[in-house]
């Protein structure tokens, strides 16, 4: 069992996550599965975009840059287009629209500096929204399996709807051995206003959700907006798609959709080497290889390491470690820790030895704290609470969560 931490002062980067689907990916996973979205079609050139505008036969198209980002409406091509999101009710301009999108590189405050290269658009009919609400299914380690959560209030970051107005905010835990009842399907249709005979619509859409949920095996499914049509249709308008990424033996077809021409070098790296699942036939290459992918961070200042060596032997740890980086926290356990320790303390290093997790972590930050200039304990009380959950969460059978914020 191995953790490693980097502590980052002054960073903005991506941050690591499942795989997850491009929009157009998401909808025909939906479609697929009897989940009702708009009609689209995925263009690669101008042409065929214009080609799918006219086969749409829609009073207004929407045109979408597919990039795994958010804020699209808002982005800026290097063609000069503004905007990654287009409406027209001409379907022959389509193909001007799609022209400075498709080839050309996209920056949105969710790209990183460099920009991504759009590839690919989506065309599809624009559906009136007559009311807009926000429903999700999530994995939930407090429910011990799925949970269904909505708000009647579509929000761009439900967390905030949650803080804000917690009355709208409403979950139902999915048993893992009975899947989703047809009670709490309707009782969630009803908390997010669908009342009559309008709301078996969104009860029936929400189980058809659940079921691709457990099919691709996925982490995530949120559809923001889940709306309504003026003529009284419930549509998913958009979604998100997160996948187990434990699950890629199992979801080969979905994880062969995986592009990982948007991902930064370093994930693409890091996927290479197994990174930090570092497991019984571990070798000292690939400790080697992970621990140069977090010291090749400019801004990683600290790397505390802890490691539980029960079927792996601490020395290959130790040696792929000494070899990789320049500035340690490690603590060491189990199988030859002795060894370990010599090879770690003969390694020239700078290093510090802690008496537990806690300590460890403590001894991170105020290295940090002295190479930053900053307050040697800068979050007081609140952070003297993070690291002793953080060091509760870490035993033989379970690894760390994350550590974010405090």
């Amino acid at each position: 069992l191995l953790t490693a931490v980097a502590l980052v002062a002054g960073a903005h980067h991506k941050e690591l996550s499942s795989p997850g689907a491009p929009e157009y990916q998401s909808k025909k996973l939906m479609s697929d599965n009897g989940v009702r979205v708009q009609r689209f079609f995925v263009a690669d050139t101008t042409n065929e975009a214009l080609e799918a505008a006219k086969k749409l036969n829609a009073k207004e198209i929407v045109l979408k840059a597919q990039i795994l980002a958010g804020g699209r409406g808002k982005g800026v091509f290097n063609s000069v287009l503004k905007g990654g999101v287009h409406l027209t009710k001409d379907p022959n301009v389509v193909g001007q629209l799609a022209k400075p999108m498709i080839g050309y590189n996209l920056a949105t405050k969710q790209t990183p500096k460099e920009c991504v290269k759009v590839n690919k658009v989506l065309v599809a009919e624009d559906l009136d929204i007559s009311r807009e609400t926000y429903l999700a299914i999530l994995m939930d380690r407090s429910c011990n399996g799925s949970v269904l959560v909505g708000s009647p209030q579509r929000g761009v970051h439900i967390e905030e709807v949650a803080a804000s107005n917690p009355e709208l905010t409403f979950k139902e835990k999915i048993d893992i051995f009975e899947g989703i009842k047809d009670s709490q399907a309707q009782r969630m249709a009803e908390n997010l206003g669908f009342l009559g005979p309008l709301k078996n619509q969104p009860a029936d859409q929400i189980k058809k959700l659940y079921n691709l949920f457990l099919k691709v095996g996925a982490t995530q499914v949120e559809v923001n907006p889940f709306g309504e049509t003026p003529e009284g249709r419930v549509v998913c308008f958009d979604a998100k798609i997160n996948f187990d990424d434990n699950a890629d033996c199992r979801q080969k077809d979905i994880f062969a959709m995986d592009d990982k021409s948007e991902n930064e070098p370093v994930e693409n790296e890091a996927a290479r080497f197994n990174f930090l699942d570092l497991g019984g036939s571990v070798k000292e290459t690939q400790v080697y290889q992970a621990f140069k992918l977090l010291t090749a961070v400019p801004n990683v200042q600290a790397i505390l390491v802890n490691i539980f060596g029960g079927i792996v032997n601490c020395a290959i740890f130790a040696n792929g470690i000494t070899k990789a980086c320049q500035d340690l926290e490690p603590k060491l356990e189990g199988t030859n820790v002795q060894e370990a320790q010599n090879i770690l303390s003969n390694s020239g290093l700078s290093m510090t030895s802690p008496v537990d997790l806690e300590d460890a972590v403590r001894k991170a930050v105020a290295s940090v704290s002295k190479k930053c200039h900053l307050h040697p304990d800068p979050l007081g009380k609140e952070f003297h609470f993070s690291i002793r959950r953080v060091a509760s969460l870490i035993t033989v059978k379970e690894m760390v969560v994350s550590l974010g914020g405090k």
